[in-house]
């Protein structure tokens, strides 16, 4: 008879993350502002899980969120990708449909999407809709906002061009939002990435958010950019690079 398998525990996983994560902080000089490339460099030699983390670049910018006109929002196509299979939602009907279905998009429908959301179907990474079905899809604001996922004239994501927006957000395009204490989070590849594609793909992203920056904010706008994989902590950028 064999013996039975023991599995880890909670506290098991959190030792073993903790261990990982104090070794990983241990590379990191304290008060540091690194390069982008030595930074990449960094987070590359970090001890790695039995998955493969996604790197993540994280912005605490000088605007206001509460004010309309300090809204920071916009898309990015990544020049390597995010690394990972995008599911695609498109909300159309008739011809814009059935390009979205050659394009490649997992779920499309109308009528039948929208009560299917309703009842908590949100199964999907990126949804789309064209401008005509924004007035029924706008019905589920309430399910899709929260999760970062309504469509928006912004982001490209209101279209009649279905087939060339599932096309670009399969392809790696990401979308940006700041969120209520002014930070921006936005990923930009695996670990697995070679340095030369993260760093491809996080100068693409550093300049959408500088482009998208508001005209009513006055001051500096990018306080500090960090970039940290899944699990392991953030390495600080010397924000003058990008200046």
């Amino acid at each position: 008879m064999r013996d039975p398998i023991e599995l880890p525990t909670p506290r098991t996983m959190a030792k073993q993350r903790s261990k990982r994560y104090k070794q990983a902080a241990a590379l990191v000089q304290v008060g540091k502002s690194y390069s982008l490339t030595d930074a990449i460099s960094t987070v590359k030699k970090f001890p790695a899980p039995k998955f493969t983390p996604t790197v993540t670049l994280s912005f605490r910018l000088g605007v206001d969120p509460r004010k309309s006109d300090q809204m920071v929002r916009g898309s990015v196509s990544l020049p390597h990708g995010t690394g990972r299979n995008v599911r695609v939602a498109v909300f159309a009907q008739g011809a814009a449909a059935e390009a979205a279905i050659a394009a490649g998009a997992e779920h499309v429908g109308y009528d039948d999407l929208i009560k299917k959301v309703l009842d908590g179907f949100t199964d999907f990474d990126s949804a789309i809709a064209t401008p005509d079905a924004m007035t029924e899809v706008r019905k589920i604001a309430r399910v899709l906002g929260p999760r970062g996922l309504m469509p928006n004239p912004k982001t490209g994501t209101v279209t009649d061009d279905t087939a060339k927006a599932v096309k670009e957000v399969k392809a790696g395009r990401v979308e940006f939002k700041v969120d209520k204490a002014g930070n921006v989070h936005v990923a930009v590849g695996k670990v697995s990435f070679q340095p030369a594609q993260l760093e491809e793909n996080a100068r693409a992203v550093i300049d959408a958010v500088a482009k998208a920056k508001p005209a009513a904010v006055k001051g500096t706008y990018i306080h500090s950019c960090t970039i940290s994989a899944t699990m392991s902590p953030p390495v600080r950028l010397d924000v003058r690079e990008f200046a």
